[in-house]
């Protein structure tokens, strides 16, 4: 019904954001990763929408990108995964990282979502897996920046750590995405590495 919600950002929450469209306050569901991307109130902000519409209750979906907005109607086509369940999920891993997840089969790192047990994230991935292409929206650049194939010096030790990380019980794309927001990387040996992306997950 609605394509997408253009106005000021009067109010937000972790789960809501209020838009004044014209002096009229749409209130719009959204995840926490779009919370925290979300301009400073006042500013003006465009949201992607999904509209829910049942007998009981008439609800947008907002997103920041057309690329959030396409994962979060994927997962809802699968059995199970209801709009509340596909903002879990995107509250968890953001776009790309959920992308990642299901190319690389990481049904844990799914699960971590409230209300998204083990089956439900399986069975996200069974749906999705070939839905999901290298060329969606930033997912190549999520894969070039965890091949094993990259050649720069430090790759040999972040690999080690995501190793360790994932013999710790980790999921592979959390061990990734812990490992590639260190600073400083440069000089850190892999024991180091670890260190650090563990007080990163903590």
């Amino acid at each position: 019904m609605f394509a997408y919600i253009n106005g000021i950002l009067e109010d937000y929450d972790l789960e809501n954001a209020v838009i004044d469209v014209q002096g009229v306050g749409f209130n719009v569901k959204i995840s926490t990763d779009t919370a925290s991307r979300l301009p400073g109130i006042g500013e003006m902000v465009k949201l992607y929408t999904y509209t829910l519409v049942r007998e009981d209750a008439f609800q947008l979906y907002g997103f920041l990108s057309r690329n959030d907005l396409q994962i979060f109607k994927q997962c809802i086509t699968v059995n199970g995964i209801g709009p509340k369940g596909a903002l879990a999920i995107l509250s968890t891993l953001d776009a790309d990282s959920l992308r990642f997840a299901i190319m690389s089969g990481d049904a844990k790192a799914i699960a971590k979502a409230p209300g998204i047990g083990a089956r439900t994230a399986e069975r996200l991935i069974l749906d999705l897996k070939d839905k999901i292409t290298i060329d969606d929206t930033l997912i190549n650049k999520e894969i070039n920046q965890y091949a094993t194939a990259n050649m720069r010096a430090d790759s040999a030790e972040k690999q080690e750590a995501v190793a360790a990380l994932v013999s710790l019980g980790y999921g592979q794309s959390e061990a990734m995405k812990a490992v590639n927001s260190i600073e400083n990387i440069e000089d850190m040996d892999s024991g180091a590495i670890l260190k650090a992306a563990l007080k990163h997950i903590f």
